[in-house]
């Protein structure tokens, strides 16, 4: 192997390099020590005139600052103070002297007595101007550097001012002398380092005879051949680039690929004619991975590496690869990823809520902003109510203009409102009758597009207009409209390609549409069966003077709201009293909305039965926990379970309030003076949950009271708490409290209600009434039978009174069985009572709670027949239950001359 590579004449000029590495390295660490002492002796100099202006400076400023100085100034002889305690501190500070003196410069103290009463030698004035100056100076003890600094006077007439200065001084020599203290130790590291670099020499030596493998000059001509031949034979641009911008080396594929004359080793790349981003580029030696780079007609994909990395020679190594082929390829690539983008964002933006002219908008706003210059949108009619069209097309009924955005004025274009006939002989025509989309690149030729309406298409073309493509909107294979695309700023027209992109943006629109319409369809079934549900009027009473509003629900963003099931209820109680009612169903949609019929039906049916409002909502808990349980409230999509209720009774002869709630929001009192309060109604749990009872409040409500109602979508929504609705509404019905039921309504809806509610509000507002007294007889009733009589004269001669003279004897007969059968069957107090009202009431209470039977006597009995003939005489008959015992009621029809006169004699209010 020797012999064959020779390996001794490698080794041999190996070593020869070895001993020149050597020697350099030598030279280096000669250098290197040299300029380290040159380093120590400047850093030393440097240091020592620095060290020496600090101690300088804070000696004087000690001393200058030290307790009694100021004193020892103002004395009349300074010097026999100050001298001996400035030589203390010169020797304790170590710096050469210590000088006291005036504002003149006549020194006070120095180290030489007899230089004292004489002028100070140095720069003064910036020192009297308060400031600290350092100099450095030649003097008798050589080279120094002094400081002088101010004495300020800190009392007297002269406070604030410059009473004397202080100078400190110190020769440079005192604080160098570091140097020599340096050289043995820097010796002894250039004798290491010297030891140091041998080894390495050898080390290196012995590392260059391993990585050649002892190859000799043929071998490795060889391999350089070889590499060569690699190296011009790629289909890769290859360039090496030398740190001062010299090109090395450009394969034939890099000159090919740049366009190189032959020539160009060893020539500056600046100078190779390449376009300068290129040029710039390849000079800079940046690190680039696949950068593209346009070259004349072509597209290099760049690559670009530093050569000096791991110890490789300064500059960098570039290869080019032709990837032109590849930009048709990117483009198209390009304009797909266009596509599917514009189509993702009008899935986001297209179909926000569940309204079908908004959502017509907002297509016309996404195609005129993305993808047109300006997009009409025109829907069946029968699409805006909720229904599908019936017929093909929906062209028979016509469509109406529902969206247009990017339209200039007077464009020719149909305006948004205008009912549109298309006609069949159009491609747009036949389009809708075929659900296929048309294309009509230019709108110049006017090739049978201009039919619809030849004036409309002459203003569309002047005004630019000159490329359309329209889509019918159809879904579920019904056309429920068309979307038309016009181009006009842009001056290329629509091309196929634009064609698939318009059906594909329309077809996910149309879903959105007819997701709406199908749910306007559901939302006008469910608002007709809610109003049907609902109050249509108010009944005829005396109580209160009553006035009501409710709202639905909008659909907002993802289709929220809806019709729920809010509702409210005024019911005539017996005895002139009225039952005030406002409940709300969780949920929307028909399903709440028929369970609200049920909750109200059963509220009708149970305020019949006069019970108080405690037990009108346990009943009402019972029968929604057993419907629950028989649809399976636990897995059944109808669970009534959360529904809230608040009853509320007033009487209008005692001005008495009674309520109750069950997990529904406090009602709001509204007093006559304009003070509001919450109601504090306890609170009870929601109905259908059980376990728990219910509370009532009780309270006497002055005439002229506003009693307001409300379920909690007046008062809270998305954007605004309880806490906070309930205080605008306080302070809104505060604000006027002399308004009308109806117009404290629009006053609350108008400062309360949201811009699009997201819960259906229900509100009512009753102004009590107080019965005129006039109207009102009682009597107490002594056990006896005997006073049935008396009762039975005073009640006549009251209803003469009244002018109901017809109705006395109908009522001496209803009053003389009901008193009667207290004073013979019940106990304690009896006590009569006469209403005169819309219709005439007779009240006999008594601490009975047992109720009277009525039944069918037989010809034989020779009783049972009194309840009977009081059912019969009056129109309704009744008990009610108290806390005290029971009272029992009928009621007279009073005839339309009776109502009258007792309205002119000041009657009800």
């Amino acid at each position: 192997m020797a012999g064959r590579y020779g390996r001794p004449r490698s080794v041999l000029r190996m070593r020869t390099v070895a001993g020149q590495v050597f020697l350099l390295q030598v030279a280096i660490v000669v250098l290197l020590v040299a300029a380290a002492i040159a380093a120590l002796v400047l850093q030393s100099r440097s240091d020592a005139d620095r060290e020496a202006r600090n101690r300088s400076v804070a000696v004087a400023e000690a001393f200058a600052n030290a307790p009694g100085i100021e004193a020892a100034l103002k004395t009349a002889h300074p010097t026999i103070v100050l001298q001996p305690r400035a030589e203390a501190a010169r020797k304790r500070s170590e710096v050469d002297f210590i000088v006291v003196m005036n504002t003149q410069g006549i020194r006070y103290t120095h180290p030489i007595p007899n230089r004292i009463g004489k002028k100070f030698v140095g720069t003064l004035q910036p020192a009297l101007a308060g400031r600290v100056v350092t100099e450095k100076i030649t003097g008798t003890i050589g080279p120094l550097v002094q400081a002088v600094v101010p004495v300020f006077s800190h009392s007297g007439p002269d406070k604030g001012k410059v009473i004397g200065l202080v100078s400190a001084g110190i020769t440079v020599n005192r604080v160098s002398g570091v140097v020599d203290d340096q050289f043995p130790l820097l010796f002894g590291a250039a004798a290491g380092v010297l030891l140091l670099t041998t080894g390495g020499t050898a080390l290196v030596s012995r590392r260059l005879r391993r990585q050649t493998h002892g190859l000799g000059p043929a071998e490795m001509t060889r391999m350089y051949e070889h590499h060569d031949a690699v190296l011009h034979a790629v289909r890769e641009g290859v360039i090496i680039v030398a740190g001062d911008g010299c090109l090395l080396l450009a394969n034939d594929e890099a000159r090919r690929l740049l366009g190189l004359p032959p020539d160009v080793e060893g020539r500056q790349v600046a100078d190779l004619g390449l376009d300068p981003a290129t040029a710039h580029l390849l000079a800079s030696g940046r690190v680039v991975t696949d950068e593209v780079h346009p070259v004349g007609d072509r597209l290099l994909a760049v690559n670009q590496r530093s050569t000096d990395q791991a110890g490789g020679p300064p500059g960098s190594v570039t290869t080019l690869r032709d990837t032109t082929e590849l930009r048709a390829l990117t483009g198209r690539a390009d304009v797909a990823r266009g596509r599917l983008k514009l189509l993702y964002d009008a899935g986001t933006e297209i179909g926000t809520t569940l309204d079908v002219v908004h959502t017509c908008e907002e297509l016309a706003q996404f195609g005129a902003t993305r993808f047109a210059d300006i997009v009409t949108v025109d829907l069946a009619e029968d699409v805006l109510i909720g229904e599908e069209p019936t017929s093909p097309g929906g062209a028979a009924l016509g469509m109406r203009r529902i969206a247009s955005r990017g339209a200039p004025p007077d464009s020719g274009l149909y305006p948004v409102g205008k009912l549109i006939r298309f006609e069949p002989a159009t491609a747009l025509g036949a389009g809708l009758a075929s659900g296929k989309a048309a294309l009509d690149a230019d709108l110049t030729a006017f090739a049978g597009w201009h039919l619809q309406s030849p004036e409309r298409a002459r203003r569309i073309v002047q005004h630019g207009i000159h490329s359309r493509i329209a889509v019918p909107l159809r879904a579920r294979g019904v056309i429920l409209g068309v979307a038309i695309f016009w181009r006009s700023n842009e001056p290329e027209p629509f091309e196929e390609e634009d064609l698939s992109v318009a059906e594909e943006l329309v077809a996910r629109a149309a879903v959105s549409i007819d997701n709406a319409r199908r749910y306007t369809r559901e939302h006008t079934m469910a608002v007709t069966l809610q109003r049907s549900l609902l109050p249509r009027a108010l009944p005829e009473q005396n109580a209160v003077e009553a006035a009501y509003r409710y709202l639905p629900a909008q659909a907002g963003r993802g289709g929220l709201g809806g019709v729920g099931g809010d509702w409210f209820d005024i019911i005539p109680l017996p005895g002139a009293r009225v039952a005030l009612v406002v409940g709300d169903v969780v949920g929307h949609g028909l399903h709440a909305a028929a369970t609200m019929g049920r909750l109200r039906t059963a509220v009708h049916n149970f305020a019949n039965l006069d019970l108080p409002p405690d037990e009108i909502l346990w009943h009402l808990d019972e029968l929604v926990t057993r419907i629950d349980q028989d649809e399976g409230a636990e897995e059944a999509e109808g669970s009534v379970t959360g529904a809230t209720c608040l009853y509320a009774i007033y009487d209008p002869a005692t001005g008495h309030c009674t309520m109750a709630r069950a997990g529904h929001v406090q009602p709001m009192l509204l007093r006559p003076d304009g003070t509001t309060e919450v109601a504090d109604v306890p609170g009870g749990p929601p109905l259908g949950l059980g376990g728990l009872p219910f509370e009532t409040w009780q309270g006497q409500l002055p005439e002229e009271s506003r009693l307001v109602l409300f379920t909690d979508g007046l008062v809270e929504d998305r954007d605004r708490d309880l806490d906070e609705g309930m205080a605008l509404l306080s302070r809104t019905l505060s604000d006027q409290p002399g308004r009308t039921p109806d117009e404290t309504c629009e006053a609350v809806l108008s400062a309360l209600l949201p811009e699009r509610p997201s819960d259906d509000i229900a509100l009512l507002v009753a102004r009590t009434r107080v019965l005129d007294t006039a109207h009102v007889a009682d009597w107490d009733v002594p056990p006896d039978p005997s006073a049935v009589g008396q009762i039975r004269a005073a009640a006549v001669r009251k209803l003469v009174e009244w002018g109901l003279a017809e109705e006395a004897f109908t009522a001496e007969l209803i009053l003389s069985e009901l008193v009667t059968n207290s004073i013979r069957y019940a106990a304690g107090p009896i006590r009569v009572r006469l209403i005169r009202d819309t219709s005439l009431i007779c009240e006999v209470s008594d601490r009975s709670s047992t109720s009277p039977h009525l039944r069918q006597a037989a010809t034989t009995d020779e009783g049972g027949r009194g309840l009977f003939l009081v059912a019969q005489l009056a129109e309704r008959w009744g008990t009610r239950y108290t806390t005290s015992g029971k009272v029992i009621w009928t009621e007279q029809a009073l005839t339309d001359l009776d109502v009258v006169a007792g309205e002119a004699d000041g009657g009800d209010p």
